[in-house]
């Protein structure tokens, strides 16, 4: 009887139908992060370019990975990508090349409606998870509520990214010189005013390079006297080290900090709500310096003289209490 009972076992495991893993890949952490988080223990994701390096700079990395992950590759139901200039000309050639010549494949890729979106402010970080969401609930409709439940989550965290209101009484305001794919963060997220812009060559004619900044600071050394910070985009490399130093120069001493785009490219930015988080923290200054600047760290409800008067009737009261207590 119980070889009986232990094949009838045997059978019925053998009849239920397993739960198959979606398999993504993404050409970068900023896909990868959103799909495996909202797809959860339903989805299995891999990134191909290393996130503390702008794809355009991994000619080499990106085959090798390509070929560390080869199985995964071969087995994958969807390909996600930005699809902007870095992914068409040095992340997605080389995936398409190796699924070409090894498996016969011409990947079909989901990408993202506008290529050129930024995604290191809320507003573009809640774009890109539902994109991400539509992408596996069309690949997966049977998860659907799953994927739903999950991206409500993953906006929460992303939610709770943005300046409260004593944060933004502290960042608000700053003078910054910022690398260009930042600026919409710093100005618009975060409030920071910015005084110049450096980028690549190819941007505004080369008038926005770090020499150009280097030598409108030496010209015009006023402009930038209350300069607090220049950020710099990690994924961009060293262009503001020089841009420091000339203010430096100058008498102003403005910090560098580096910015992240990419999750996974630092301690503290893993996720993409983490990287808002991480980027935020930098320019955050302690309520010690918001204060020496002239700004409120935790604005008081009550004015000075509101204080004093309801300090003088609590002194008032407390007199005739102990009179009427002799």
């Amino acid at each position: 009887m119980r070889k009986y009972i232990t094949l009838a076992l045997i059978l019925v495991i053998l009849c239920i139908p397993g739960v198959a893993a979606l398999n993504v890949v993404s050409t970068t952490t900023v896909l990868s992060d959103p799909i495996s988080y909202i797809g959860g223990d339903r989805v299995r994701v891999i990134a191909i370019a290393d996130p503390t390096i702008c794809p355009h700079m991994q000619g080499e990395i990106i085959p090798n990975r390509i070929q560390m992950d080869m199985d995964f590759l071969a087995s994958a139901d969807l390909f996600v990508a930005i699809n902007g200039s870095v992914d068409k000309e040095y992340v997605m050639p080389y995936v398409n090349k190796f699924m070409a010549a090894n498996h016969n494949t011409n990947i079909s890729w989901k990408t993202l409606k506008d290529p050129s979106m930024v995604w290191n402010t809320p507003e573009g970080a809640h774009t890109l998870a539902q994109e991400s969401a539509s992408w596996l609930i069309g690949a997966d409709p049977k998860n659907q509520t799953y994927y739903e439940e999950r991206l409500a989550s993953y906006n929460a965290q992303i939610d709770a990214t943005d300046p409260s209101r004593e944060e933004r009484s502290r960042i608000a305001g700053q003078d910054v010189i910022v690398m260009l794919w930042q600026k919409e963060a710093a100005e618009e997220w975060l409030g920071l005013n910015v005084v110049s812009v450096f980028a690549p060559d190819f941007y505004n004619n080369g008038q926005s390079t770090p020499r150009a900044v280097i030598n409108d600071i030496f010209d015009h050394p006023e402009k930038y006297r209350n300069v607090k910070y220049v950020i710099e985009n990690m994924q961009s490399g060293d262009m503001a080290k020089g841009i420091t130093e000339a203010l430096h120069d100058n008498g102003i001493p403005a910090e560098r900090v580096i910015f992240t785009n990419f999750p996974g490219s630092v301690a503290g930015a893993d996720t993409l709500p983490g990287v808002l988080r991480y980027n935020k923290g930098l320019v955050t200054p302690s309520a010690a310096s918001a204060a020496a600047r002239g700004t409120s760290a935790l604005p008081s409800p009550l004015g000075v003289e509101t204080a004093l008067i309801g300090m003088g009737i609590l002194f008032v009261g407390l007199h005739y209490r102990r009179k009427e207590d002799q």
